[in-house]
C-alpha cells in the first residue's frame, strides 16, 4: 500500500485528494463532512483509509472547494455534488482497474450524497445523516432525549442518584415533557435527501451510531422500518470506541465485496 498526495480539477479551482492505493477493483470514495479536512477529526478518516487500503481497497479522500488545501468558495454540503463528482473521476484516473466505487460520508456528507443521487457511486454507505434544518436550536429531537432517559435507567448509577434524591426534579419533568412530544414531521432537507436517494439505483446502507444525536434526529426524520438502516449500539458520531470503529469497518468491507 502506497498513500500519494495529488491535485485535480474542478471546473475553474483546483481540489487536493489523498489515494491509498491497493490491488482491489472495488474502491472506496470518502466523503468528509462539515468543513473537516480529508484527514478527519484526528486523522480518522486518514486511519479509516489505512485500514480499507490494507483489506485490498484503494481509497480516495479529498478536500472540497474552499477546505483544507482546496482552492474556490466552499459552499457547503448541499452544493458539494461537482466537488464529488471531480474526486470520483480523479479516483477513476487513478485507479484504472476499479470498476466499482463505493460513497461513504458521515454527517452532512452523507447527506450531500443522497442530495446528490449517489454523485455517479456505484454503492453508498451513509453514515449519519445529517437532516437537522436549524442548526443552532438548543433543544434536542424527541427521539434524542428518549434515548438518553432509557439509557439512564438502565444505568444502576442513574437509578441510585434517583432514590438517594441527588437528581433535579424539576429538570427530570422538563425532560419528561419533552420525551414524550412526538417527533416533528420530516423537514425540507430530510425530504430533498429522500428524494434524491430515490433516485439512486444502487444498493445503499444506512449506518447509524445508536448513542449520537445526529443519528437520533435523522431516525426521527426517517422511515425507521428502512431495512437499509443498520444500529451499532452504543457508538457516538465519529465511531471513535474500537468496538464501533470495528462495527463500522465491517459494514464498508461488506459493501466493497457484495
Amino acid at each position: 500500500m502506497n498513500r500519494l498526495h495529488l491535485t485535480f480539477a474542478c471546473e475553474d479551482w483546483t481540489l487536493a485528494g489523498t489515494i491509498d492505493t491497493a490491488p482491489g477493483s472495488n474502491g472506496l470514495l470518502i466523503v468528509s463532512g462539515g468543513n473537516e479536512i480529508r484527514s478527519g477529526a484526528f486523522s480518522g478518516q486518514a486511519q479509516l483509509a489505512a485500514r480499507i487500503a490494507r483489506a485490498g481497497f484503494p481509497v480516495f479522500r479529498f478536500d472540497r472547494r474552499g477546505v483544507g488545501d482546496s482552492d474556490g468558495e466552499n459552499k457547503g454540503f448541499r452544493k458539494s455534488r461537482k466537488d464529488i463528482q471531480a474526486a470520483l473521476a480523479a479516483f477513476r484516473a487513478m485507479a484504472p482497474q476499479i470498476e466499482r466505487v463505493v460513497g461513504f460520508g458521515n454527517c452532512d456528507a452523507a447527506s450531500a450524497l443522497m442530495l446528490a443521487g449517489g454523485a455517479g457511486c456505484d454503492a453508498l454507505v451513509l453514515s449519519n445523516p445529517w437532516t437537522i434544518e436549524d442548526a443552532g436550536s438548543a433543544a434536542p429531537p424527541p427521539a434524542a432525549v428518549r434515548a438518553r432517559y432509557a439509557a439512564k435507567l438502565k444505568d444502576p448509577k442513574e437509578l441510585a442518584r434517583l432514590v438517594a434524591g441527588k437528581v433535579d426534579l424539576r429538570k427530570l419533568a422538563k425532560g419528561m415533557l419533552q420525551a414524550a412530544r412526538r417527533n416533528r414531521r420530516p423537514g425540507s432537507l430530510a425530504l430533498e435527501m429522500a428524494q434524491g436517494l430515490s433516485q439512486f439505483e444502487g444498493p445503499a446502507r444506512i449506518v447509524l451510531a445508536a448513542a449520537d444525536r445526529t443519528a437520533q434526529a435523522f431516525e426521527s426524520a426517517w422511515d425507521r422500518t428502512d431495512e437499509r438502516i443498520a444500529r451499532c449500539p452504543g457508538a457516538t458520531h465519529a465511531w471513535v470506541e474500537p468496538e464501533a470503529r470495528d462495527w463500522l469497518d465491517k459494514r464498508i468491507l461488506e459493501a466493497l465485496r457484495s
